[in-house]
């Protein structure tokens, strides 16, 4: 009936970079899965907060006003509303843990932008 959920093997399902899938759901809250490189774009989440936690590898989050550094078995939230733009060097594998209305690049739309359906797939 129930079963482990090994999150390492869950990045074998991600060949995009910047594409999230989600592995799993506690309420309303979404467990997405990310291999990321390079930078995103800077944008905000108005009415949700964000987790990253870093399964491995490393990533800055640039913030309008400075920037952190996580590395591995590092987790950072980022609060509603704050202006962000993931950057990492080296292929980096995050969880994100998000509400389910959470939209991949907040207002910002651009050609790495992922809707719900597509991380969902």
């Amino acid at each position: 009936m129930f079963s482990p959920t090994a999150l390492a093997a869950s990045f074998d399902r991600i060949h995009d970079y910047w594409s999230p899938k989600v592995i799993g759901q506690v309420n309303d809250q979404l467990l997405k899965a990310a291999k990321i490189k390079g930078e995103l774009v800077w944008h905000a989440h108005n009415g949700q907060d964000e987790l990253f936690y870093i399964v491995k590898g490393s990533l800055r989050m640039e913030f309008e006003d400075g920037a952190v550094d996580l590395k591995e078995g590092d987790f950072l939230t980022v609060p509603s509303g704050v202006r962000h733009n993931p950057v990492a060097e080296e292929e980096c594998w995050v969880l994100l843990i998000e509400p389910a209305s959470t939209l991949h690049t907040g207002d910002e739309v651009t050609s790495r932008t992922r809707s719900l359906a597509e991380q969902m797939s």
